[in-house]
């Protein structure tokens, strides 16, 4: 067969596929959106047989046989060549499964999801623990049948960040302690800035106004997209002209929805980026987490909680918030918003203490999949290590290790990428700032258009092509620098703090 029509019968194998998979991810999300709790249990059983099924095409005999036929071809292109090699890696990753893993895999996140919800309302670890406990081994397996030469941590890690480790991480954060630790205890002796007027009562519905003002400000497109509640905030994608991203409200915090807005926005435009006519395909999917979470964390942080962002936005926070914003100047609220102090919640944490709450995160997963610690040492292990590393006493299980869905779906390997992505994210908008030294005025304008641009022409249209490294490196001209996020932090948390 002529390698065209070869490659035309992959595509399509590959597309049906995904139209299963994303069957199955409208089922997810609305689980965790509407889904009424009667149908639960049902709701599970109906995501593990589409799980099930779409593993078994992908697993087909044939289908590897047609993937290997297609890489004896010599006349590709190179984005199609690159495809088949990713997917080839993809089949044999996912052979090394059986379908009956893959049910049960699906099914005990299911159940594990639900019970966290349950555990949540009740304030009570002891209500998750025994389905996380199952959901923990079945993990372990699955680190076994990966694979791994040194961690078995580093096996659920790769399947976040192609080639991401546990050594790769610990240096990462060795390195990054003692600077955060440096810059922490320099703001500590300084006068602190005021934010009560941010916890003052903010009316929900006029906050979920706002939040969607924000998303279509940063150019989220609403034809491509829509924005629900959840219990956690997440982005999901079905293709790039659906992506959908969730929030929630507290009613006397001003920032918990807010940014919880931007952050998915951020997500939510690098999925509407990705090339459409590679639906279905790896070069229509996101490079790596730790990419995503740069995307995120990069409007979250480097743009959203900059003063030229809300030079031209806090205008708009006053119309809908007169009461509490009239008498606040865009300098206060600035300053406000940037207020570094330990907390209980990773997502509400300052761009500096987060990366505590990462830490502590990780080494939890790594010593749960080693063995060192048990699902029951989860909680006397959170709260000892927040008040070791943020000084902060967790009062309760829901502002403490139940505060995160992410064990309920099964994402161990998931945390480091949050990390990560925020230095990747600066080293990013330092290479954008650096290349358009006019960017930070069009902010203040309301022309997001350069920053967007350049994400556009950088990042969103390799797909998969690039691991983490290989996109930075193309993108800024070195692989990732810690320095980039250091210099950045240092810079903005002294003139906040006149250190």
């Amino acid at each position: 067969m002529k390698s065209a029509a070869l490659y035309n019968e992959y595509k399509t194998k590959m597309q049906k596929i995904a139209d299963v998979k994303y069957a199955s991810a409208v089922l997810q999300w609305d689980q965790e959106t509407y889904l009424p709790p009667k149908g639960n249990s049902i709701r599970g059983k109906q995501i593990a047989t589409l799980s099930e099924i779409a593993h078994q095409q992908f697993t087909d005999e044939k289908t590897g046989a047609l993937l290997k036929e297609l890489l004896d071809k010599n006349d590709l292109s190179d984005a199609e060549k690159k495809n088949v090699e990713l997917s080839l890696v993809d089949y044999n990753k996912a052979t090394k499964f059986t379908s009956d893993f893959v049910r049960q895999m699906s099914e005990l996140t299911n159940k594990s999801f639900h019970a966290w919800i349950q555990a949540r309302k009740e304030n009570s670890f002891a209500g998750f623990q025994q389905p996380l406990d199952d959901l923990i081994k079945l993990k372990k397996q699955e680190a076994d049948i990966l694979g791994y030469e040194k961690h078995p941590y580093d096996a659920l890690m790769n399947e976040y960040d192609k080639g991401l480790t546990v050594a790769i991480t610990d240096k990462v954060f060795a390195d990054l302690k003692p600077q955060l630790s440096v810059l922490l205890n320099t703001i500590k002796n300084k006068t602190q800035v005021d934010s009560s007027f941010l916890h003052q009562h903010f009316d929900k519905d006029q906050q979920w106004k706002f939040g969607v003002e924000i998303l279509k400000r940063m150019e989220f497109d609403f034809e491509a997209g829509r924005q629900d509640m959840s219990e956690h905030p997440f982005t999901i994608n079905f293709n790039n002209a659906d992506v959908r991203v969730t929030t929630r409200i507290d009613e006397t915090d001003f920032g918990n929805m807010t940014w919880s807005c931007i952050h998915e926005g951020g997500h939510a435009l690098y999925e509407q980026g990705l090339p459409g006519d590679e639906y279905g395909l790896p070069l229509g999917e996101y490079a790596s987490l730790s990419i995503h979470e740069s995307q995120s964390r990069l409007w979250e942080n480097n743009v959203g909680r900059a003063l030229p962002f809300w030079q031209h936005n806090f205008p708009l926070a006053k119309t809908f918030f007169s009461k509490q914003f009239g008498k606040i100047t865009t300098e206060e609220f600035y300053r406000a918003i940037n207020k570094v102090q330990p907390s209980l919640i990773r997502t509400e944490a300052d761009e500096l203490t987060y990366h505590f709450h990462v830490m502590i995160r990780y080494e939890i997963e790594k010593m749960l999949i080693d063995g060192t610690i048990a699902t029951k040492d989860i909680p006397a292990y959170w709260n000892e290590h927040y008040e070791q590393y943020l000084g902060v006493k967790v009062p309760d299980d829901k502002r403490g290790c139940l505060q995160d869905v992410h064990w309920s779906h099964g994402s161990f390997g998931y945390f480091a990428t949050y990390s990560l992505g925020s230095l990747y994210a600066a080293q990013l908008y330092a290479a954008i700032t650096g290349e358009n030294d006019s960017v930070e005025k069009e902010i203040a304008a309301g022309n997001n258009s350069t920053l967007l641009h350049w994400l556009k022409k950088n990042i969103y249209p390799y797909g998969r092509y690039y691991t983490s490294e290989e996109l930075c490196k193309k993108a800024t001209g070195e692989t990732l620098n810690s320095t980039h996020f250091i210099n950045y932090a240092t810079k903005k948390y002294s003139d906040i703090y006149n250190t």
